[in-house]
């Protein structure tokens, strides 16, 4: 039968059959991971919806908890949670496992979280400074920055003036 293979899944979809592998939900996601760490799984997410209003939603093979911008997402991996929390500065601690820039303001961490008893301070700390980060408008680049001086103009230098008549003396 003639279909083709979706360049995500690599799930063999038939002609005319209805695909979205992007549209997941959070049990789709999290059904198969071991009791403990779903047991993880449930405390973290009920940590970061107890930080107050947000929205908590799956996205392709993660999940993601938004503000006005995500500032945490949990990828499940089959042995451990992998978890992405955006901060406006780097930490340096032995649960971050990678640090890099996402954007002039932002600073995502990667961490793996295999147990319920994982998801305490310092890791609960860093969600709440994220949630509270993802709440605050960024600043247009020009409102942070003083205003420049103008520069002061130059004063032209005169010109010698030029005679009409090329052969008077000057």
């Amino acid at each position: 039968m003639p279909g083709r293979e979706c360049y995500h899944c690599k799930q063999w979809v038939e002609e005319g059959e209805e695909h979205d592998c992007w549209t997941t939900t959070e049990a789709a996601l999290t059904q198969d991971l071991s009791e403990d760490l779903q047991d993880a799984w449930e405390r973290l997410r009920e940590t970061a919806a107890s930080l107050g209003d947000q929205r908590i939603y799956a996205s392709h093979k993660s999940i993601m908890f938004s503000r006005k911008s995500c500032y945490f997402f949990v990828r499940p991996k089959s042995n451990f949670l992998e978890v992405c929390v955006f901060l406006g500065r780097a930490l340096k601690a032995p649960q971050v496992r990678r640090v890099d820039r996402a954007s002039k303001s932002k600073v995502f961490h990667i961490i793996h979280i295999r147990h319920r008893d994982e998801v305490e301070a310092p890791i609960t700390d860093w969600l709440q400074e994220a949630y509270e980060l993802s709440g605050v408008r960024p600043l247009k680049a020009a409102a942070g920055r003083a205003t420049p001086k103008p520069k002061p103009k130059l004063k032209a230098k005169p010109r010698p003036k030029k005679n009409k008549n090329p052969h008077s003396p000057s």
